[in-house]
C-alpha cells in the first residue's frame, strides 16, 4: 500500500468522535487481543478508569515512519518500554487530540504545527485501568526535538511498512495471576516493541490495511 493510500483511507475510516467507553466505567471494551481482554475484564472491577490519549505520529518520508519514543526507566508505569507520545488526559485539554498533542510537544518537543491531525483509532484498554484513545496523524518532516529525559529515554522512527506487515505481528505470552495470557510484539532490531503499544498497532493494521 502507498503513503497516499495509507492517508486516505485513515481519513476516510477515521473520526474525531470520542468512544464512551473513554469515562463509562460500565462499558467494557474489547479490544480483539484474547489475552488482552481476559486481563482487562480482571482489572475493571479493581480499578478506576484512566483516561489517556497518544499520538500515532506517521512521519510523511518518500516512505512513512512511524515516530516512538523510550519511556525512562524511572517511571512508575511502564518503564523502559516502547511507546507513543502520549500520557493521560488531563481536565485542562480540551480532548482527547489536545491531550495527544500537549503530551507529545512535553515529551519529545514535537511542534503541533508539523502535525496534521487524521482522525481517533478504537479505544484501546490496559490492564492497568488505562483506556487509551490513539490519534492518527500525519507528520511532516523536518521537524526538530527536544527529549524531555524525565519522561523519556529517547525517541525513533520504525518503517511504517514493517509494522504494518503482518508477518511481523508476533504473538508472545506471560504469566498473569496464574493465568496465560498472550499480547503482541512487534521486535524491530534492538527494540523491543510489544503490549499495549504493538496492540495499538496491530488495531491500526486492521482498521486502516487489512480491510
Amino acid at each position: 500500500m502507498s503513503s497516499a493510500e495509507f492517508f486516505a483511507r485513515a481519513k476516510a475510516r477515521l473520526s474525531f468522535d470520542v468512544p464512551e467507553s473513554l469515562t463509562d466505567a460500565s462499558i467494557i471494551p474489547v479490544t480483539g487481543d484474547a489475552g488482552n481482554d481476559h486481563m482487562i475484564q480482571v482489572v475493571a472491577q479493581e480499578r478506576p478508569i484512566r483516561p489517556a490519549a497518544v499520538l500515532i505520529g506517521i512521519v510523511e518520508h518518500e516512505q512513512p515512519t512511524v515516530l516512538l519514543t523510550q519511556r525512562s526507566a524511572h517511571l512508575n508505569d511502564h518503564a523502559g518500554q516502547i511507546s507513543f507520545p502520549g500520557g493521560k488526559i488531563d481536565a485542562t485539554d480540551a480532548s482527547p487530540l489536545e491531550a495527544a498533542l500537549r503530551e507529545a510537544e512535553e515529551e519529545v518537543g514535537l511542534d503541533r504545527s508539523f502535525v496534521d491531525p487524521i482522525g481517533y483509532l478504537d479505544l484501546y484498554a490496559t490492564g492497568f485501568g488505562f483506556r487509551i484513545v490513539p490519534t492518527v496523524a500525519r507528520v511532516k518532516p523536518g521537524f526538530a526535538l527536544t527529549i524531555n529525559e524525565n519522561e523519556v529515554e529517547s525517541a525513533f522512527e520504525v518503517p511504517l511498512s514493517f509494522l504494518m506487515n503482518p508477518d511481523n505481528h508476533q504473538v508472545h505470552s506471560k504469566d498473569f495471576r496464574g493465568v496465560e495470557r498472550s499480547y503482541y510484539a512487534m521486535p524491530f532490531a534492538e527494540r523491543y516493541i510489544w503490549g499495549a503499544t504493538a496492540g495499538i498497532l496491530r488495531v491500526l493494521y486492521e482498521r486502516i490495511v487489512q480491510k
